[in-house]
C-alpha cells in the first residue's frame, strides 16, 4: 500500500461508480468507499470493486463503545478490503478492540485489513479545534498526540494533513502509515478542505499514501487525470 494514490470514490450510487470505473478496465486502482457510497449501496458495492481487481480503503471511520467497535470490524473483516479505519478521539481501548474485531473476523489464510486513525479531519482548523472541540493545543500537537495513542494501540497509521507528516515520522518512524487527504494541485479549488498541500510536496514530505477525489472522479477525462495525478505524485512519467 505505500505510495499509493487512492482514488476517493464519493458516488451517491454504484451505477456511478461503474461509470467512472469503464475507462479503467486495464488498470488496478486503490479506491476508496466513503459512507456516501457504502450507505447505500452496503457490502455489494465491495463485492463488485474485488471481483475488478481493486485495492479498497473502506473509511467508515468507526466511533463507538469498545465492544460495539470490536463487532463492527469482525464482520467488515470477512469483506477482505485492504484498509479500514476509526477515530483516534475514541480512545486506546476502542482502537484496541477494532484490531481485536479485526483479527477475529479475518478468514483464516488471509491478512487482516490494515487499520489507521483519522487523527484531526483535514476540514479541520486550528481555531474549529480550538474553539468546538476545546482542545487547547495547536493543532499539529493534537495530531501528534493522536497519532502517538493510535501507535500504542497496535494499529497501523493515521490519517493526517501533508503538513503533519512530517513529525510523524520523526516521532514515531518512518514504517508508521500516513495516509493524507487534501490534496490538491496548484490549480484546483480547495473545496471543503482546509489543510491541502500539493502532490509534490506530500511526496517531498515523506507521505505513504494520498488520497484524490474529485480532481479525477469530477474531470471531464479521467483517466488522463489519474494518470497525470501519478506522474505528480511518483515524479516519474507514466
Amino acid at each position: 500500500m505505500d505510495n499509493a494514490l487512492i482514488i476517493a470514490l464519493d458516488f451517491a450510487n454504484g451505477d456511478e461508480v461503474g461509470k467512472f470505473l469503464l475507462p479503467f478496465s486495464d488498470h488496478r486502482l486503490f479506491v476508496k468507499v466513503g459512507m456516501e457510497l457504502y450507505y447505500q449501496e452496503g457490502p455489494s458495492i465491495i463485492q463488485l470493486l474485488k471481483e475488478a481487481g481493486h485495492q479498497i480503503f473502506l473509511d467508515l471511520k468507526l466511533h463507538d463503545i469498545p465492544n460495539t467497535v470490536r463487532s463492527a470490524m469482525k464482520g467488515l473483516a470477512r469483506f477482505e478490503v485492504d484498509l479500514v479505519n476509526v477515530h483516534a478521539a475514541g480512545g486506546k481501548e476502542m482502537m484496541q478492540a477494532a484490531i481485536e474485531g479485526l483479527e477475529a473476523g479475518t478468514p483464516a489464510g488471509s491478512k487482516r485489513p490494515a487499520c489507521i486513525a483519522v487523527t484531526q479531519l483535514t476540514s479541520t482548523s486550528e481555531g474549529q479545534m480550538n474553539k468546538e472541540q476545546l482542545i487547547p493545543v495547536t493543532l499539529k500537537e493534537s495530531v501528534l498526540h493522536y497519532a502517538t495513542l493510535t501507535k500504542e494501540s497496535g494499529l497501523d497509521g493515521v490519517v493526517c494533513s501533508a503538513w503533519e507528516v512530517a513529525s510523524i515520522r520523526e516521532q514515531l518512524g518512518t514504517d508508521f502509515f500516513t495516509v493524507t487527504p487534501g490534496i490538491r494541485r496548484q490549480s484546483d479549488e480547495t473545496a471543503d478542505q482546509k489543510r491541502v498541500a500539493t502532490p509534490e510536496y506530500a511526496r517531498n514530505a515523506g507521505v505513504s499514501a494520498i488520497v484524490v477525489g474529485r480532481s479525477i472522479t469530477r474531470s471531464a477525462d479521467p483517466l488522463k487525470s489519474y494518470l497525470e495525478w501519478l506522474e505528480a505524485w511518483k515524479g516519474v512519467q507514466q
